[in-house]
Formats: structure tokens, sequence, C-alpha cells
């Protein structure tokens, strides 16, 4: 009986060791979770990011993409017209992700253009043009030079002066830097104030987005 006890009081020492070891492990888990979510904030809206849309918008959309993804074009009409239909309450804020061939290019184009007040009217023109230039097969991002003087929208020589500027190799850099820390391996990949999508899609998307300005109305 005596043996039997002692048994007994063995089994339950062990149990209530793993109940214990279990919460503290579980107690961490949340705390390393909560340190992630805080330090991932500063990492999700950068000082001088390209941004769409209304500055005290109540929803930050941000975005990784690839100017040669073409699921990243697809998706940007679609999100324009999710922007439109919700004015002033979406943010866009876009952070580069050049996984193709030539993206770094497009990239410092994009960048350049910022000093002429052009960045969307340039990205614009990359997307719809992207299938000419963006061949995954055949990529020819010189290609690019063609649709961008036909646009007339912007002074090319400057343009190409600007893209030598050596803190646009450090922007790209901090974003590839910044989307491995947030776990982010594919274009496009989106954020909805700091909320990944629970699955990929459109739909979803704008699903997170919703119940995200209805959080905060």
């Amino acid at each position: 009986m005596k043996k039997q006890n002692l048994v007994i009081g063995a089994v339950i020492a062990v149990v209530l060791a793993w109940v214990v070891g279990d919460s503290l492990v579980k107690e961490e888990r949340a705390e390393s979770l909560s340190e992630l979510v805080d330090e991932s904030a500063t990492t999700l809206v950068p000082p001088g990011a390209p941004m769409l849309g209304a500055a005290d918008a109540t929803v930050d959309l941000v975005e990784f993409f690839d100017p040669a993804c073409e699921t990243c074009a697809a998706f940007y009409p679609p999100v324009k017209k999710l922007m439109a239909a919700n004015p002033g309450k979406i943010r866009l804020v876009l952070r580069y992700l050049p996984l193709h061939q030539g993206s770094d290019t497009m990239v410092a184009i994009l960048e350049a253009s910022r000093k002429q007040g052009k960045f969307r009217e340039t990205l614009e023109i990359m997307f719809a043009s992207q299938a000419q230039w963006a061949s995954h097969h055949d990529p020819r991002p010189d290609r690019i030079w063609e649709f961008l003087q036909q646009s007339g929208q912007l002074d090319l020589e400057r343009l190409r002066e600007d893209m030598k500027d050596p803190t646009i190799e450090m922007v790209i850099a901090r974003d590839m830097a910044d989307a491995k820390a947030l776990g982010i391996r594919k274009t496009p990949g989106y954020l909805v104030n700091g909320k990944p999508l629970p699955s990929f899609g459109f739909q979803q998307l704008v699903t997170l987005v919703e119940s995200e300005i209805a959080a905060n109305e």
C-alpha cells in the first residue's frame, strides 16, 4: 500500500510538473509573439516609404510587391477600386520585394520618379506594359524606356541620373529584410493594420480590410 501511494505520488508530481512546464512554455511563446508584433510594427511603415491614399486613414494596407509580378499587376486595379469605394479610409503603403530578373532596375526607376512627383503614374505605366518587358521566359527590362517615353510624363534624362542614387539600394535592402522579418516570401504580400491574410485571395483581402475599417469607425 505504501509502495502504491509512492507510485501515485510520483505520477501526480510528474503531471504537475508537466502542467506547470507547459504553462510556462505557453507564457513564453505569448511573450515572444507580443515582442514580435511590437518589433514588426516598426518595419511595416518606415519613413519615406511610398504611399497612396489619405495620410490619416484608419487602415494601413501594406503591400510588398515586385514590379515584374503578374499577380501584383492584376491586383492593382481592384485595390484602387477598393480604396475609391472607401474614400479616406485606406492608405496603401508600397514596399519593394524584387524577386524577378530586372526588377531592381524597375524599383530604381520608381524611386527616381518620386523626385518628379510621378510615382503613381510610373507604376501604372509599368503594370500596363509589364507583358512587354517582364516576360519570365525572355525578360527585356530595357523595353520599359519605350513606354516611359511614349507617356511623355517624365524627364527621362533626369530620371536616369536620379536612378544612380546609392540610397535606392539601401531602400531595397531594408524592404527585403523587413519582408523576411514579417514572414513574407512571395508577392504580392499584404498586411492590413499589421495583420496577414488568413489565406491568399482578393476576397480575403477585401474582407480583412472591411473588418478593420468597421473596427476603427
